[in-house]
């Protein structure tokens, strides 16, 4: 057994949120529905340089508070794994 394969395998590379994308993400979409969350709760969506501004004004649109930075530098607060 590598070492590698002792700490749970190669790193997670996180895919782009656009269905049917398989594409290796580079931005992190931090929004809430504030319908249904309170300003505590966030959800992550990653995106890549091709639907970055797809997701991003996807969710604009319906007035959602989002924001936009480089991969992991929005995190998911109070959230469950998905």
């Amino acid at each position: 057994m590598s070492l590698l394969d002792a700490l749970g395998g190669a790193p997670a590379v996180h895919e782009c949120s656009r269905a049917g994308c398989r594409t290796a993400a580079s931005w992190s979409i931090g929004w809430r529905n504030p319908k249904i969350h309170g300003s505590d709760r966030v959800k992550v969506w990653v995106a890549c340089d091709e639907h970055v501004d797809f997701l991003r004004e996807f969710l604009a649109a319906r007035d959602f508070p989002l924001t936009v930075g480089p991969l992991g530098s929005i995190s998911e607060a109070g959230a469950r794994s998905r």
